[in-house]
């Protein structure tokens, strides 16, 4: 086979570890004198020079790779890669370095592995993964292709070294030199592999690349390739809509040529990123996040140019402003004040600061309020868009502007009103504006992003703002819809005019969506408000509606109601009875599981769980016969057994509690009687058996009946020493009945004195006695007694007896409610 010569291109490893083109030539094995051996010899192309001549020796690894690489090192850090055109030239070449070796050309390499050192083998290694492009010619496309999409799964030293020879070697141009030639010879095959090559240049994220790639020379080639899909049918026709149909607006004439140039480039590169590859996969994504970046980086860069430019943006606010710019022109500005918010979204904190500033100073905000309340829906949209990225970039400058106005201008003519009248007005069927300014009520609402200063607390003063000045207009389509012109919730009337339109179900949801999440950050006011208003009656008038999205907003209001275990809410639910249009929608969707169903249960199921103990009591109570044919779920049973826990327990403090009361020592007469048991049972319980002398024999044996529990009858009404007591307890009076033994009233007194402020019992209107006490009678004989007060009766009359045996009947016989209607 000597003599015989294939084109090849002979890479050398220079000191850098970078791989050098020596050039193309032929290349030969012949038997060189010198050597006195066989040896390969390359000669240019070009002018027949000598580019290579390397000796074959017999112990020298030699690889091929990839049908086309033969590698090897003649020293160290000395690597050579030849490179041939045509597979079959490498391996006839292969075959005589194989042969020189005494090899089998069957083989990858020449040398056995476990033979060389293992620094030998990696250098082998390297080499052998080296990236090597041959010529860019028509005949090559397809070995390109092969190329740059395997890369694409190689390491990164792979990539990074084909956007080496890309950038280094003008490989990009002669690609799309060889586009045009592909158009002009409709050759569709190179068109395919040109669509594949580029689609893969894109996707080696290398910002160097698209400096090339995405330049006004070749933009529209690298767009072009891109219409070649092998997937399509037929190509599309991107470029025909980048040239003819895209058409550049200029709102105010841009003098800045650099300026309009970096436009068109990002306009075409956001084109390539949404249009041409729309929806990348998990993998393509990261392959496509430089794009991203250098689109980002553009628009920063754009936005900074017109910032620096004050001229251009004071004539574009000033034509807002002016009533008689015509509606077109002021929605083209509206357009690109648009953008330019859009825009401002890369910039970097400090940057987006000064611009604020700068838009701020030239009243974005008064030219805002202008155009929310124009006429068309486009200018509307685009105002609410607006609006948005301003609030949410800086929620308190806006705040602080809003607040500002209240000295100047009617609550009507608030820039905050002006927003909520747009929301509510939105005439758009999906509610497109509506949501947008939804939004932004919803930030200036957070007191999470509201700033608080040893001054000022921001949240406390604009919520006090916003619940006096601006609520009222929120909630007026809610209270409109549901006022008892429209809707009755006594009677519960399905046939009632209820909200039933899906543009006001949508605009009623947004509102109470915000009203939930009022409910859950601006508890003081919000509760105010819904027990001054009635509010969450009126809203469960919703619950007639027939869109189920809706009548769930309710459920949810009141759910975060719940959830907050609230006596203040608990009360106000169980006073106006407002679970009863809850049981009835349950009742009403029957055996119907879907959401509805599972909402309800859930709001009953929640308060199982927490054993919110009121309003467990009042369901059980008003709705357990209703409810207790739901076997489904263990929800109402679990009520039914937390409710009898509770009222078993209720009933066991009471029997306790009296049972302590009835070893209390029942006192009769005056109080000096009462002092006087006192300090005995102090005497007793200190081990002493001290007893005050006594005049009457007999009236100190009664007194020790009543206190071995004998029933001592209290004296009559028209007892005047009970009457005098009577009064002194009553009127607070210090007023004592005189004593017939003074030194016996200083002892007793003393003994008072002695004690730890025990309070002596006190007459209610009803003959009984109240008695407070934190260390009592009860505590000296050793018994507990709950702390606070306690009544106990004294005395037991009949009738009394009767009305214990109605309240018990009533205690365990809870009240039926009449069936709910259905």
């Amino acid at each position: 086979m000597a003599g015989l010569r294939y084109s090849v291109k002979v890479y050398v490893l220079n000191g850098e570890e970078e791989w050098n083109n020596l050039g193309t030539g032929q290349i030969s094995s012949t038997y060189d004198e010198q050597f006195q051996g066989m040896s390969l010899l390359v000669r240019s192309d070009s002018d027949g020079s000598v580019i290579l001549r390397s000796q074959i020796p017999p112990d020298r690894p030699y690889g091929k790779y990839q049908e086309t690489l033969i590698v090897w090192y003649e020293a160290e850090n000395q690597g050579l890669v030849l490179k041939f055109q045509d597979p079959a030239g490498c391996q006839d070449i292969w075959k005589e370095i194989c042969q020189v070796q005494g090899k089998d050309p069957s083989i990858q390499t020449t040398v056995n592995i476990s033979d060389e050192p293992e620094e030998d083998f990696n250098e082998m290694s390297v080499i052998s993964n080296t990236v090597l492009l041959p010529d860019c010619e028509l005949n090559t496309l397809d070995q390109i292709a092969d190329i740059v999409t395997s890369v694409l799964s190689s390491p990164i030293t792979d990539r990074e070294r084909l956007a080496e020879i890309l950038k280094n070697e003008a490989y990009i141009p002669k690609l799309l030199q060889l586009f045009h030639t592909c158009e002009n010879l409709e050759n569709t095959e190179g068109l395919h592999h040109l669509y594949e090559i580029i689609k893969g240049i894109l996707f080696l994220n290398k910002a160097c690349l698209f400096e090339i790639m995405f330049s006004d020379e070749c933009i529209m080639d690298v767009v072009g390739c891109l219409e070649y899909d092998p997937a399509l049918d037929q190509p599309k026709r991107h470029r025909d809509f980048l040239t003819n149909d895209a058409k550049f607006k200029e709102v105010i004439p841009i003098t800045n040529s650099e300026l309009r140039q970096k436009i068109h480039q990002t306009y075409r590169l956001q084109y390539i990123h949404d249009i041409l590859f729309p929806v990348p996969s998990i993998f393509e994504d990261n392959f496509l996040s430089t794009l991203t970046t250098f689109i980002f980086s553009n628009k920063a860069e754009i936005v900074s140019m017109l910032q620096k430019d004050h001229k251009f943006l004071y004539e574009v606010f000033a034509q807002l402003k002016d009533e008689t710019t015509h509606d077109d022109r002021r929605c083209e500005l509206l357009f690109f004040f648009k953008e330019l918010c859009s825009f401002s979204q890369a910039l970097q904190p400090q940057s987006k600061d000064t611009l604020f500033e700068t838009l701020t100073q030239l009243g974005v905000l008064p030219a805002l309020k202008i155009v929310m309340i124009r006429d068309d829906l486009q200018v509307r949209s685009a105002a609410a868009v607006i609006c948005a990225y301003l609030v949410e970039y800086s929620p308190s400058r806006i705040r602080e502007f809003i607040i500002s106005e209240a000295h100047v201008c009617k609550d009507s003519d608030l820039f905050i009103n002006v927003i909520i009248k747009q929301m509510i007005c939105d005439t758009d069927p999906e509610l497109g504006g509506a949501v947008h300014l939804m939004v932004v009520l919803h930030t200036l609402l957070d007191p999470r992003n509201m700033l608080t200063t040893p001054e000022k607390s921001e949240r406390s003063e604009f919520l006090h703002f916003f619940y006096k000045h601006c609520m009222h207009k929120f909630t007026e389509p809610l209270l409109a819809a549901t006022s008892e012109h429209n809707c009755d919730i006594a009677g519960y009337d399905k046939s009632k005019n209820c909200p039933n339109d899906n543009q006001t179900a949508q605009l009623l949801a947004l509102i109470l969506e915000l009203l939930t999440f009022c409910i859950q950050h601006h508890t003081f006011y919000i509760r105010s408000y819904i027990l001054n208003k009635d509010l969450l009656r009126k809203a469960l008038i919703l619950m007639n509606s027939k869109h189920t999205h809706l009548i769930l907003c309710v459920l949810r209001f009141m759910r975060r109601m719940i959830c907050l275990n609230d006596e203040a809410y608990n009360n106000y639910i169980i006073k106006g009875n407002l679970f009863e249009p809850v049981v009835n929608a349950l009742l009403d969707n029957g055996t119907r599981y879907n959401m509805l169903n599972s909402a309800i249960l859930e709001l009953f199921e929640y308060i199982r769980v927490e054993n919110i103990k009121s309003l467990v009591s009042h369901i059980v109570e008003k709705f357990y016969n209703t409810l207790e044919s739901i076997e489904y779920v263990q929800t109402f049973k679990g009520l039914k057994i937390k409710y009898e826990k509770e009222r078993d327990r209720q009933s066991q403090i009471q029997k306790n509690l009296h049972s302590v009361l009835r070893n209390i020592v029942v006192f009769r007469g005056t109080i000096e009687e009462v002092g006087l048991e006192e300090e005995i049972c102090f005497m007793e319980d200190a081990g002493e058996a001290v007893m005050p002398p006594l005049e009457d024999d007999d009236e100190f044996m009664e007194t020790k009946r009543t206190q071995e529990g004998e029933a001592v009858m209290p004296p009559l009404e028209d007892d005047d020493k009970f009457t005098e007591t009577k009064r002194t307890h009553q009127e607070g009076e210090a007023v004592m009945p005189p004593l017939e033994d003074d030194d016996e009233f200083m002892e007793t007194k003393r003994t008072q004195e002695h004690e730890d402020k025990v309070d002596s019992p006190k007459r209610t209107s009803s003959g009984d006695f109240k008695f407070s006490s934190s260390y009592s009678a009860c505590a000296a004989i050793g018994t507990g007694s709950p702390s606070g007060s306690s009544v106990v009766r004294l005395v037991d009359h009949p009738d009394d007896e009767e009305e214990k045996e109605e309240d018990k009947e009533d205690e365990t016989s809870p009240k039926k409610k009449p069936h709910l209607s259905s």
